[in-house]
């Protein structure tokens, strides 16, 4: 049997780890970008996702706790598996735009899942830091969906498909 502390913990540091994989997930949609619009979307979304990491890191801080190296390991290991097959796949715009959305609706039920943890514990700054992040998360989602028309259409350029 666990504590609410300890699952609350354990939420945190998930929350982390996850920030640490979309990291490395964003470098490289930024090296594989062309789109001078969708590149500076995504280097802000690098700048507020360090932020995420950063306060879950600061929210284990408060609960004496350091983030888990294990979990960070196997996400980074994972980010850094599929770094060499998203250089070479085709449609990198379109694969790039997808993989973002899914990943930023995944990040969005984290946080909301943390959150209500945290309220569970108690712990009002955790939920508060939650309601910021899901606020950015959701914005990316809408900048990602408000563009699939450009998507499809640098990924058809992509794929030598002459288009109107």
């Amino acid at each position: 049997m666990t504590t609410i502390q300890e699952q609350l913990i354990k939420h945190i540091d998930e929350a982390h780890a996850m920030e640490q994989n979309v990291l490395r997930m964003l470098d490289g949609m930024i090296s594989t970008t062309d789109d001078p619009d969708i590149l500076r979307e995504l280097e802000h979304h690098k700048m507020e996702t360090e932020g995420h990491a950063e306060q879950m890191r600061r929210r284990l801080e408060a609960h004496g706790q350091t983030p888990s190296g294990v979990r960070q390991l196997v996400g980074i290991m994972g980010a850094l598996a599929k770094l060499p097959m998203d250089m070479v796949r085709g449609e990198k715009a379109g694969r790039n735009a997808r993989d973002g959305y899914a990943t930023e609706h995944m990040e969005i039920a984290s946080y909301e899942l943390l959150k209500r943890v945290a309220q569970e514990a108690n712990d009002e700054e955790t939920a508060a830091a939650c309601d910021q992040i899901i606020a950015e998360e959701e914005a990316m989602a809408k900048t990602i969906a408000a563009n699939w028309d450009k998507f499809a259409k640098l990924s058809l350029r992509e794929e030598g498909v002459a288009i109107v």
